[in-house]
């Protein structure tokens, strides 16, 4: 309304100053030039006022030309069910397919080493590579995969779903696992301090990957804590499979483990665990008994927790194989070390000793470790081990071995 009023008056001045002019009966030469720019003034403004008017015009049509078509996509969202759209604001992203996807990282093992005696079998190796699935399935469950590609082929090492907040604290995990016998056996390969499990691990669990299981198991944390220190325990029930311990049978077996964390001082740590496990295999009149005890201090000042460590660990096992409830009791274990000289390096040694599972044979045998990582980051480490060995022939080797491991992904050298 303003621009047409002032439009009317402009107008109107237009006309009185051309009546004015017609009313003069015989205007001078300056006179008649001084009214033609007037009106050449006037018609100016005129146009000018005419121009804003059309674009004030076309913009309030693009607005409501914009409101029916954001009306218009409110009303597909509310026909489509989503009734967080509103025709007054901008509607929230939806999320999309990646939101269910898992969690996946990738870890990879590449070895080097050098024997004495040879021959230079493992002279280079792509030990492993790891892929590891974590997801939510929903609100009250969670589920871990992990699959290892070898040089053998493909291996599902863990693969279990998990109900976590259960009543009395409790935790039921249903699937394939790696048990906590001890302390290390739970650790996978690229997270142990030295390249391999201890050598009593690889003797009486059958191999390099230590003991495993498909079945369920329960874990709880025990309902005090204090200045006895602080409680957890797991029982569970497996398909008793593996090798060293069943001699590859097919009946359940029990394992059980209790530990206990006490925190000294503001940097001292330490953990102590009792764990066991027991099965059988009819088919050989064979019964299998393991306990294991493990223990741990860590030193790790709070405001140099990534510069300085000390861990001394250590765990002893005791085997006893009966066959028609007949058989030796046999023993083994290792004490090691790991010292964190900086952010970048760290400094570690092993001793193990372990007495052969075989009824029949009463010999031992023993390792010594030494250790040197060069941290990188927390994607990427090498590290330099030297091995010397004894072996139950009483023949002495060395080896030499250099070990380069990464990570992608949002989980890494995960530790229990």
């Amino acid at each position: 309304m303003n621009h047409r009023w002032l439009i009317a008056v402009a107008a109107g001045a237009l006309v009185a100053g051309t009546s004015a002019w017609a009313q003069n009966p015989a205007p001078t030469d300056s006179a008649l030039r001084r009214q033609q720019r007037t009106m050449d003034s006037l018609i100016a403004a005129v146009r000018a006022m005419q121009a804003r008017l059309d674009s004030v015009t076309h913009a309030r049509g693009d607005t409501a030309q914009g409101d029916e078509l954001a009306a218009l996509r409110a009303a597909a969202g509310a026909a489509e069910g989503d009734t967080s759209a509103a025709a007054s604001g901008p509607r929230q992203a939806r999320l999309g397919q990646n939101a269910l996807n898992p969690e996946i990282s990738v870890t990879a093992i590449v070895h080097a080493s050098l024997l004495r005696p040879g021959p230079q079998t493992e002279s280079f190796d792509a030990r492993e590579f790891e892929f590891s699935f974590q997801s939510a399935l929903d609100p009250y469950s969670y589920t871990k995969i992990f699959a290892s590609i070898t040089e053998e082929g493909v291996e599902i090492e863990e693969g279990y779903a998990y109900w976590a907040g259960l009543p009395g604290h409790f935790r039921l995990d249903v699937g394939r696992f790696r048990q906590p016998l001890g302390e290390l056996n739970r650790w996978h390969r690229h997270a142990l301090p030295e390249g391999e499990l201890p050598l009593v691990h690889q003797r009486y669990l059958g191999g390099v990957e230590g003991l495993s299981g498909t079945g369920a198991s329960l874990y709880a944390p025990l309902p005090f804590s204090g200045r006895a220190g602080t409680y957890e325990w797991y029982g569970q029930i497996t398909r008793g499979t593996n090798e060293g311990l069943f001699a590859g049978g097919d009946r359940p077996s029990y394992l059980a483990n209790l530990s206990g964390f006490w925190q000294f001082t503001r940097s001292t740590y330490a953990m102590v665990s009792v764990s066991g496990t027991y099965g059988t295999n009819p088919d050989s009149s064979l019964k299998t008994s393991l306990g294991v005890l493990a223990a741990r201090l860590t030193w790790r000042p709070p405001a140099e927790a990534t510069r300085r460590e000390f861990t001394l660990r250590g765990e002893l096992f005791a085997l006893r194989r009966r066959v028609s409830n007949a058989g030796p009791t046999r023993l083994g274990g290792y004490v090691g070390t790991t010292w964190r000289l900086s952010r970048r390096w760290i400094v570690g040694g092993r001793a193990d000793y372990v007495e052969s599972p075989d009824p029949a044979v009463t010999a031992h045998e023993w390792e010594l470790h030494s250790t040197l990582t060069f941290w990188q980051s927390e994607f990427v480490y090498l590290r330099a081990e030297f091995t010397h060995r004894r072996d139950i022939a009483g023949l002495d080797s060395e080896r030499l071995a250099l070990h380069a491991v990464w990570a992608m992904g949002p989980h890494k050298h995960e530790i229990f």
